[in-house]
C-alpha cells in the first residue's frame, strides 16, 4: 500500500528506530505543524552510556517543542518526546510518561516494543505507529499491538531504509497497515495540524 492512513481520531503517534533513525527522523518531525492534535513519542536506540543531544538536536528543527520524555510528565498534544537514554518509555493510563530500568526487550533499553505496546492499551484506535531503518526485530511486537487495539500503523519501505531489517521484521509479520518511503510520510504528516495564520497545513 502506497497511501498513508491514519486513525480516524488521532491523539499519539509512537515512532522507533535504530540504525539510520536520525536522518529518517530528520524528514519526519520537522513536517510536523503547530495544532497537531497528537502527542508523538521517539524510541531511538542509543547507547546506555551516551548521553543524548537527541532532542536539543531536534528542537532546532521543529516547529513543535522537542524535550527528553521525564517520568510522570504529561503526554501533550502538540510536543515531540524522546526517550533517555537506558530507560524505557512507557504510556500510563493518566495520559502520563514513566520511564523504567527493566530489562532490555530486544536486547535494547529503550525498546520500541515496550513504547508501541503499552502506547496501544492507553490510545488503541487513536495510536499511529511508526517503525523506521534500523538493524533488528525491536517494534515488530509492538506495531501488532497497536493492530490489535485498533490503531493505524506504517513501517518504512525497507528499499529505502539504511538498515532494512526493521522495517522488513514488520512486514514480514503482517504488522504494517502500509509501507511507505519517508517522502510519502513525510507528505501525510505535513497535512495535520495548522500552518501559520491558522490555516489548514493541506491548504497551504
Amino acid at each position: 500500500m502506497d497511501t498513508a492512513p491514519f486513525p480516524s481520531h488521532l491523539e499519539a503517534i509512537a515512532i522507533g528506530a535504530s540504525t539510520g533513525g536520525i536522518e529518517a527522523l530528520s524528514e519526519l518531525l520537522p513536517v510536523l505543524r503547530d495544532g497537531l492534535p497528537a502527542t508523538v513519542a521517539v524510541v531511538l536506540h542509543i547507547a546506555p552510556a551516551q548521553r543524548s543531544m537527541l532532542a536539543a538536536l531536534f528542537a532546532g528543527r521543529c516547529a513543535l517543542p522537542v524535550v527528553e520524555a521525564d517520568d510522570k510528565q504529561p503526554a501533550e498534544a502538540g510536543h515531540v518526546y524522546f526517550a533517555p537514554p537506558d530507560y524505557h518509555l512507557q504510556a500510563e493510563g493518566d495520559r502520563t510518561w514513566s520511564l523504567t530500568q527493566d530489562e532490555p526487550v530486544n536486547h535494547s533499553r529503550p525498546s520500541i516494543d515496550v513504547l508501541f505496546e503499552t502506547a496501544a492499551d492507553v490510545y488503541g484506535r487513536g495510536l499511529l505507529g511508526i517503525v523506521l531503518s534500523g538493524n533488528s526485530s525491536d517494534g515488530t511486537a509492538g506495531l501488532l499491538a497497536i493492530r490489535r487495539a485498533g490503531g493505524i500503523t506504517w513501517a518504512q519501505d525497507p528499499d529505502t531504509a539504511p538498515a532494512p531489517i526493521m522495517p522488513r521484521s514488520a512486514i514480514e509479520a503482517g504488522a504494517a497497515d502500509a509501507v511507505l518511503p519517508l517522502a510519502a510520510m513525510a507528505a501525510a504528516l505535513r497535512k495535520l495540524g495548522t500552518a501559520r495564520g491558522g490555516a489548514p497545513a493541506d491548504q497551504i
